[in-house]
């Protein structure tokens, strides 16, 4: 694509099959992998891994049936329009602006967690300071280019699927008794209690907990759409992010739980990590300080893709007349940069918010973006199911990736959605996280009934919305 077309509105396709890769994986491995896990170990004990497996079968159904579609139609441009395609106007406009509040939270939170690591490193320079160095660096990186975005995606998503391997393999050395000193072999997973030492509904409660640490695999979706071959690197980055999960997650965590009890205070020790705790036990010198980086590696990586997901998703939403229409320029290179700096804004505010009011406004905020991955996870799920049907009479042959034992499986997933959601207003932890999410949805909903009444509708609006998905199939 010309740099000419860029400034018309159209995104560049120059992201290549590593790309796309590399970007949905470190959308996925973050620092609740890398730290959060440690608290669902001590809760669960070794059933861990049971809640891992739970939680990465939901995610993996979910990315299939955002596959399908994107597949179907790679152009859309963010997983918005699969929604509004499907269910109209309402879905898309509610899915696209939760997608982007829940983000551009994310994206203020790891960049306040980026900062409390550096200080460690520099406890002269004031913490807010480098959360803005941060935020300033990153930001420029995306506003520069798709492919300078890309590029700095695929190295930090590199070192974080290095660590994981390189603690994989010593954890199978260590456990097999090939390294020097007594191995615990599987003891770990049946002392202290046995499997389930909490019982099994805390397995059960620890899903719900790691599900949103899984959050951002549709991340490939929306890159895909900026490649040079949009369909394939769609259909192979989702069927390459769903496997991998279970390898990253599921295989990491059992290594974890087999070689540290599961009763270890992990929350007392170094930066928290159940990973260094691990390491340590082989006897690893510089395992705390090298998993220290490696976290500060997934909370940039995470920072990153914060903040390439909240401009694509309000480009999108601007190119519909959702948002302003002054946000849709793009600059010679393809980049929506006013879009880049409108989630940023967010960010330097949350920052904000953090410093003055670190127990109530940023803390009403994380709470009130808790849910609302599986609210837009829900919409998508029934567009995904009525845009099946209509591609099945109308363009069967557009189907190249399709979800599994349709239409069984999807409502399936629906119902094992709701069944979270349910969970989390029964457990008292997560229980404000709902009733706050509902009400970011509730005033999303709101403003859409204001935007339809005071402007006017296009002639899109007058078309079937799954009439819309086919023909743009078609092209």
């Amino acid at each position: 694509m010309q740099h000419g077309s860029s400034t018309q509105g159209e995104l560049q396709n120059t992201l290549k099959n590593r790309h796309v890769t590399m970007i949905a994986l470190g959308g996925i491995i973050g620092a609740g992998l890398f730290v959060g896990s440690g608290a669902v170990i001590n809760s669960t004990g070794p059933a861990a891994v049971v809640s891992y497996i739970l939680s990465g079968t939901l995610m993996f159904l979910v990315m299939r049936m955002i596959g399908e579609m994107a597949v179907a139609n790679p152009t859309a441009g963010s997983i918005s329009e699969y929604a509004r395609s499907g269910l109209g106007n309402w879905a898309g406009f509610s899915v696209g602006w939760l997608y982007w509040y829940m983000w551009v939270i994310v994206a203020a939170i790891e960049a306040v967690a980026g900062a409390g690591i550096l200080v460690n490193y520099f406890p002269h320079i004031p913490a807010w300071f480098l959360c803005l160095v941060l935020l300033v660096v990153l930001t420029l990186t995306n506003l520069y280019s798709v492919k300078s975005f890309a590029e700095t995606e695929f190295w930090f998503a590199s070192i974080k699927i290095f660590a994981i391997i390189f603690f994989i393999a010593f954890g199978a050395v260590y456990l097999l008794g090939l390294w020097p000193g007594e191995s615990p072999g599987l003891s770990n997973l049946y002392t202290s209690g046995g499997f389930f030492p909490n019982g099994t509904v805390a397995a059960l409660i620890g899903s719900v907990t790691v599900l949103f640490s899984m959050g951002g695999a549709e991340i490939a979706t929306i890159a895909a759409a900026e490649s040079d071959q949009p369909a394939k690197y769609a259909a192979k980055a989702t069927n390459q992010v769903m496997y991998r999960i279970f390898f990253f997650y599921v295989v990491s965590v059992f290594f974890i739980v087999a070689i540290v009890p599961w009763n270890f205070e992990f929350a007392g020790v170094a930066i928290q990590s159940p990973f260094a705790i691990a390491l340590e036990r082989l006897g690893l010198p510089f395992a705390p300080m090298l998993m220290e980086v490696v976290v500060l590696t997934a909370v940039l990586s995470s920072l990153n893709s914060c903040l390439y997901i909240t401009s694509r998703s309000l480009f999108t939403l601007t190119k519909q007349g959702d948002a302003p229409k002054f946000l849709v320029k793009l600059s010679r290179r393809g980049v929506p940069v006013r879009a880049i700096l409108a989630g940023t804004v967010f960010g330097y505010i949350g920052v904000v918010l953090n410093y003055f009011f670190p127990e109530t406004v940023f803390l009403f905020l994380i709470n009130s973006a808790g849910a609302v991955m599986l609210f837009y996870y829900l919409i998508l799920a029934f567009a995904q199911v009525r845009l099946r049907r209509k591609l099945e009479q109308e363009e069967p042959e557009k189907l190249k990736l399709k979800m599994w034992l349709f239409p069984y499986l999807s409502y399936a997933t629906i119902v094992w959605m709701l069944a979270v959601i349910a969970a989390m207003i029964w457990i008292p932890g997560t229980r404000s996280q709902v009733f706050l999410s509902l009400i970011s949805f509730g005033v999303i909903l709101v403003a859409y009934l204001i935007r339809s009444r005071y402007s006017k509708p296009t002639e899109e609006e007058f078309i079937e919305p799954t009439e819309k998905f086919v023909d743009a199939s078609k092209g």
